[in-house]
């Protein structure tokens, strides 16, 4: 779908939407100059990963480690 500038300004909102959902919406000015809005795909942190349950509690975890450190 093509907005002119006016209604891009009025429908900022739905005109993201849309980008996001189709891949890219059109904007035309009075002058007719086309300009193209695309989503840009999120960037994710590669430190961002799921955890993994070992049943085991925090203060465990602070004996191993204790444990580990005198052996240093």
């Amino acid at each position: 779908m093509i907005y002119t500038c006016s209604q891009a300004r009025q429908k900022l909102s739905q005109v993201l939407d849309e980008a996001l959902k189709e891949g890219e919406v059109r904007i035309k000015r009075k002058d007719g100059q086309i300009f193209i809005i695309k989503s840009e795909p999120k960037i994710e942190s590669p430190f961002d990963v799921s955890g993994v349950d070992l049943n085991i509690s925090a203060g465990e975890i602070l004996q191993f480690i204790q444990e580990s450190r005198k052996y240093l």
